[in-house]
């Protein structure tokens, strides 16, 4: 084994067969998860992964915003609260690790695998992450519009779970009254 592989540092590796894709981030939490079926594992992975992808989008995950990923994986995965806190943990350090290279990679395995209606509960959870601070930024903002674009979530269905967050929107809280 290298040292870049046992620091976590060595680059993600891609699996050549199409069916089994699976990035290394992926991997990662989904060992922090083995208890559980696999296959729930991988999704609850992924679904923290875009979560903390999110939270980063401005580079600053802050407290409340890993309060409240930490509430909705516990949630969300029907998980105890210790295991809920390694999994966010492991999916902010992953994602300020490799995001720039794993963002698009796990939100595509989390397209390939979740149904219609967890990918809208997903973007509902992630306005939720994003405002947790009192304010989705315009950065955060646009990383929510792009993973809905990932996942083949509509404008209109983008907009009308957006328009719940509305007060939160620093886009419209700098417009002058």
């Amino acid at each position: 084994m290298s040292i870049l592989r046992f620091l976590g540092l060595e680059p993600a590796e891609r699996s050549r067969d199409a069916g089994a894709e699976e990035t290394e981030t992926v991997r990662r939490i989904t060992r922090a998860l083995e208890s559980l079926d696999p296959e729930r594992a991988r999704y609850i992975a992924s679904f923290a992964f875009i979560l903390s992808r999110v939270a980063n989008a401005d580079l600053e995950i802050s407290e409340q915003e890993t309060l409240e990923m930490e509430r909705i994986v516990r949630e969300w995965g029907r998980l105890p609260e210790p295991q809920a806190i390694l999994v966010v943990q492991i999916a902010k350090s992953q994602n300020q690790l490799f995001g720039g290279t794993e963002n698009f990679l796990v939100t595509r395995q989390y397209h390939a695998t979740a149904t219609p209606e967890q990918k809208v509960d997903l973007l509902r959870c992630l306005f939720a992450v994003s405002a947790a601070d009192d304010s989705i930024s315009v950065v955060e903002e646009s990383e929510i519009w792009k993973i809905a674009s990932e996942l083949g979530i509509t404008h209109t269905e983008y907009v009308s779970i957006r328009a719940a967050f509305r007060d939160k929107r620093q886009v419209l809280k700098d417009l002058p009254t």
